[in-house]
């Protein structure tokens, strides 16, 4: 069914962090469609200003730009919001163990005082990024909400953290609250000249440049690949979900695991490349599989993704031959 039947309050208001941002510029782009209004905040720490020029053709859409870490910045963005949806956030595994600091004060500090400042301006709904990585050295397949392991990264651990605060948020002051576990989303905007760009983008780029790739480890780990036209799908049902929805976190993904030797094999055949990876040491911090159970998200929330991994390859491939030109 996807998102597009939805239906808001004509002059709904919705903030997007992180709008620059791959997930977060998608979301803004899905909800003007609709006719809704959307107020972006950003640093640009990780988003592209590119990404908020195209949204500015928009006319219900204004940007703010500022940081999370600022309490203000957050008060004034909240402001006169009905839903919060919150992608700002700094990812990446390999990246945050090497600036745990960091990652704490952007992904905990920062989403706190999202939550604060929601609360304090009577947002009726938090929804918010969380990750697949809170499973953590749980080896047990398909990942089931409540059967989580210790964190295994800094990146991992502030993303519980963060549903450790939207829960106590809900059940202390009252604020609704929803968290999204992303299982390795991918499409269209997803930056493939990042250092820590993920596996999709840096296939087709190398792939279209004729260059082969690294496959960290021997390329037998699996990933619940994602398409974003599901993650948007699950972000907006998530505002309308009832309240018994609240104060909870969900998995985020479309059921199946591709290893990444098959990933890279479909780019291939997709591309019409004949083109041998390379492969390289794990990387630490790295799970070795991944799958998601969605029956969760499915029954709390009306959650029914439409897009599988090989349709969201065919149209993520047909955006980056356009923008890697």
């Amino acid at each position: 069914m996807g998102y597009k039947h939805l239906k808001f309050p004509e002059g709904t208001v919705f903030l997007v962090t992180g709008a620059a941002g791959f997930i977060g510029s998608n979301l803004c782009e899905a909800i003007l469609s609709l006719g809704y209004k959307v107020r972006g905040l950003d640093n640009f720490s990780n988003g592209r200003r590119e990404n908020i020029e195209q949204l500015r053709q928009y006319e219900n859409f204004s940007f703010i730009e500022g940081d999370i870490t600022d309490p203000d910045t957050c008060l004034d963005a909240c402001d006169g919001v009905d839903y919060v949806l919150n992608q700002a956030a700094w990812g990446s595994v390999p990246r945050s163990m090497k600036m745990p600091l960091v990652y704490n004060a952007n992904n905990v500090s920062g989403t706190m005082n999202i939550f604060d400042a929601a609360y304090k301006k009577g947002v009726k709904r938090v929804v918010y990024a969380s990750s697949s990585s809170v499973y953590g050295d749980s080896a047990v397949l398909p990942k089931v909400e409540g059967q989580e392991g210790r964190p295994i990264s800094p990146y991992a651990l502030t993303k519980k953290m963060d549903e450790e605060y939207a829960d106590l948020y809900y059940r202390v002051f009252g604020l609704e609250t929803i968290g999204l576990r992303y299982f390795n989303v991918f499409g269209r905007r997803q930056d493939p000249h990042s250092t820590y760009a993920a596996v999709i983008p840096i296939f087709v780029k190398n792939l279209l440049n004729d260059t082969p790739s690294v496959i960290n480890g021997d390329g037998s780990q699996t990933r619940d690949f994602t398409y974003i036209e599901n993650v948007i799908e699950m972000n907006l049902k998530s505002c309308l979900a009832p309240k018994e929805a609240c104060g909870e976190a969900y998995n985020v993904a479309y059921g199946e695991n591709t290893s990444l030797n098959q990933l890279y094999d479909k780019l291939c055949a997709l591309l019409g490349k004949d083109i041998k990876p390379n492969y390289g040491p794990s990387r630490a911090g790295d799970i070795p599989h991944s799958l998601a159970n969605i029956d969760k998200a499915r029954r709390l929330v009306g959650y029914d993704p439409d897009y599988d991994i090989n349709e969201g390859l065919e149209l993520t491939i047909e955006w980056y031959k356009e923008f890697l030109k």
